[in-house]
């Protein structure tokens, strides 16, 4: 059983085009995370009628990345194998890609990654800081040599039910930590497509708001590191201390669900699920 995970944080216009497209794969479930939506996210994922969506509504922000962790929790519940993670602003055709992860989910990857940056030699500065910072913790890793600049902190991926048993569940809304528990518990974790960014057809963004996900991407990226080398946890470089989104994102929820996941809390659980 395979099920998608779609983070979606007032992605109106968008989340109906992204749903849609995940309905043309062979997909159990698709889970969208309605993450504080003050926009018509919420009635636009409604408003698509197939039993396979099952809608997971927070009215309170989780923060960044929570909601892949909130996702892929109720996904296990569910009885997933595998689990691949689109965002909700994604609205690029590239199902075929898609397909390639779910089927080397199928063949025992545990951590199925996308290159997003194929035959790119020219990139805007922010970029290529963002995958200076990835490349570091990949060789970190040693881990270089086999995905390049890949990682689950940009782009669609996918991750099997062993590594979900395995790596933390705060792993998941810290993406670059995911590779550190599965290098360290010598997990299968493969490049198996390349989508060039600019086909994913994520909308354009404001300036502060692509600074601060640089900030949160090399932050993550150090304290991921510091995961591998098992020092203490740091987001500094030099002078500088990279926070970007991580302080807003919500640790204590994202407990609280997992509690009443574990408890099987009813009542906790129906306020949240929209079938």
């Amino acid at each position: 059983m395979h099920i998608a995970v779609v983070p979606a944080r007032n992605e109106a216009g968008r989340i109906g085009i992204v749903l849609r497209n995940l309905l043309s794969l062979p997909l159990s479930y698709i889970i969208a995370v309605i993450n504080g939506c003050t926009d018509s996210t919420l009635d636009e994922a409604l408003n698509i009628k197939d039993n396979r969506i099952i809608l997971l509504v927070f009215t309170e922000p989780l923060g960044i990345d929570i909601p892949r962790a909130v996702g892929a929790s109720f996904a296990h519940k569910l009885g997933a194998t595998g689990v691949v993670f689109v965002d909700g602003d994604m609205t690029g055709d590239f199902q075929l890609h898609l397909s390639s992860i779910l089927d080397a989910l199928k063949q025992g990857v545990d951590l199925a990654l996308v290159n997003c940056y194929p035959y790119i030699t020219s990139r805007q500065k922010l970029t290529s800081i963002v995958l200076r910072f990835r490349g570091l913790l990949n060789m970190g890793l040693g881990l270089y040599k086999d995905l390049g600049l890949a990682s689950p902190t940009h782009g669609p991926h996918g991750i099997s039910r062993r590594l979900f048993e395995i790596v933390p569940l705060d792993y998941l809304a810290v993406p670059p930590s995911v590779l550190v528990g599965a290098k360290k518990n010598n997990l299968n974790i493969k490049v198996v497509t390349s989508i060039p960014h600019s086909l994913l057809s994520s909308p354009a963004r404001k300036r502060h708001h692509t600074r601060m996900i640089t900030h949160t991407i090399i932050g993550d990226c150090l304290q991921a590191l510091c995961i591998c080398k098992g020092c203490t946890i740091s987001r500094a470089y030099g002078k500088h201390d990279f926070d970007g989104y991580h302080s807003g994102r919500r640790f204590d929820l994202l407990l609280q669900w997992e509690v009443a996941l574990a408890q099987s809390d009813t009542n906790y659980l129906n306020q949240h699920l929209l079938v």
